[in-house]
């Protein structure tokens, strides 16, 4: 029998504190549709390796068959491990958002590239491989041919439409230990992520679905719960629902908290919400079966930014929403966007503004990030630097190409992120009366922002630590 091995070649999270950090859930539901159909498989997951031990790993087991996830910022450890296992394997496959979309540039160390959801096209490569067949016919694919050396994309492969055929994830092939460990040493709790729907009907202007599209489908809410039931078992105390939007089809969301409900599972649980879709009954509802806290992607304060963005909410949608999880006892967390190209003095202080303004647990300022196939990446690509959208720095708090037909300078924009979170700690932890300490020393807040808060973002603690 022949072994192959998936892997996620994501090597920066060692360093970081970031309290987003999942096993990936998508090569798990690959493996055990492979598994299902009677094929051995690994995940080596690179969360907790550097390269050598990663290389190491999948070496070891001798795969037929290496698979390498690569999202936007993964490009080049992606491309550095398909360069070093080349000679350990017969067949080198490349899949996610990026080969996605751009399938050309992998095809130089790659056989094969994946093109949109992976699970029955993975199968098609496997058993076409071991028969020696052309991969002419299977469906989702691009590849070069070994006679011509032409890059073949085959026909589109529609998008699985009952997500109940799957089966769960293979979390047995995680390190979940790992991960248990990484989150309770640095917040006191274990979490890992459940994918309930697949995906997204809205269209903003920065966000690129090339996997999932824009086709939701869901999964039923007996599945859910039987999922959610069976990662407690494995000593999770926390879950992440990591759909685009958990709060998109209110009957299903209201069906699957009270199956928790009736069932007894005693577990807190965090999802991805729109401003436009969280009513006082569901948060209710959501807020009985266990849920701690929201987050949403408000992105801006000002609405003007927001139609450019095409994001189909309004700040007061925003404002309205946050109270709501306030009413009810829901944590709120947001994300907010600043620097977007069209913004100005004005529309960014607005945005600091509001986000400081709202009784938020959770507050993360960044820079646009332009990912090819998005409009904003066709609108600005001519005036980004040679792959300057795939550095993971550029998501950071340093010099960014796209305030380049802006007046705005840098050191204003890094002024006012870090000056907004300040007042957003001081809200958090003091509440409405903390404004009263603003004229006590610099040095005091920070000190008492930066020891008391363990989801502190590193590039912000940074910053304030200058």
């Amino acid at each position: 029998m022949i072994t192959v091995t998936l892997v996620y070649p994501y090597f920066h999270p060692r360093f970081d504190n970031s309290i987003f950090r999942f096993p990936p859930i998508g090569l798990g539901y690959i493996a055990a549709f492979l598994q299902q159909h009677n094929i051995s498989v690994e995940i080596v997951d690179c969360t907790f390796l550097d390269e050598k031990q990663a290389v190491d790993k999948i070496i070891k087991n001798k795969p037929a068959i290496i698979g390498i996830q690569s999202m936007y910022s993964m490009r080049e450890p992606a491309l550095e491990l398909a360069r070093l296992l080349r000679p350990h394997c017969g067949l080198l496959v490349a899949g996610g958002a990026l080969p996605t979309i751009n399938p050309e540039m992998f095809l130089v160390d790659f056989d094969v590239v994946v093109q949109g959801e992976g699970e029955q096209t993975m199968l098609e490569l496997v058993n076409q491989f071991i028969s020696g067949g052309a991969f002419d016919e299977i469906k989702g694919i691009a590849f070069k041919d070994k006679a011509t050396g032409e890059i073949k994309r085959t026909a589109s492969r529609p998008l699985i439409e009952n997500l109940d055929s799957l089966p769960f994830p293979s979390r047995e092939l995680f390190d979940n230990s790992s991960y248990k460990k990484y989150y309770n040493r640095r917040f006191g709790y274990k979490t890992t992520a459940i994918l309930t729907s697949r995906g997204c009907p809205f269209n903003c202007d920065f966000c690129s679905k090339p996997i999932f599209g824009s086709t939701v489908r869901t999964r039923s809410p007996i599945k859910i719960v039987d999922e959610v039931e069976a990662v407690v078992s494995l000593g999770y105390d926390r879950i992440w629902f990591a759909d685009d939007c958990f709060t998109l089809e209110k009957s299903r969301l209201m069906e699957v908290c009270d199956k928790i409900i009736d069932r007894g599972v005693r577990v807190k649980w965090e999802c991805l919400s729109r401003v436009d879709t969280l009513d006082l009954e569901i948060a209710n509802k959501m807020k009985q079966a266990g849920c701690l806290r929201v987050f949403f992607g408000i992105e801006s304060g000002n609405d003007y930014i927001l139609k450019i963005m095409k994001k189909q909410i309004t700040t007061k949608q925003a404002a309205n929403a946050i109270k709501i999880c306030k009413k009810t006892g829901i944590k709120a967390g947001a994300f907010f966007i600043v620097g977007y190209p069209g913004e100005n003095y004005r529309t960014i202080q607005d945005t600091v503004k509001l986000a400081s303004s709202l009784p938020l647990d959770y507050l993360s300022f960044t820079l646009p990030y332009p990912i090819p196939g998005t409009p904003l990446f066709e609108r600005i690509k001519g005036d980004l630097e040679l792959d300057e959208w795939q550095e993971p720095k550029n998501i950071k708090l340093i010099k960014h190409k796209l305030l380049f037909d802006s007046e705005i300078t840098e050191s204003w924009l890094k002024s006012i992120i870090v000056k907004g979170l300040v007042q957003f700690r001081i809200r958090k932890y003091l509440g409405e009366k903390g404004y009263t300490i603003v004229g006590a020393p610099f040095e005091r807040i920070t000190d008492v922002l930066l020891t008391r808060d363990k989801e502190f973002d590193e590039p912000m603690r940074g910053e304030l630590e200058k």
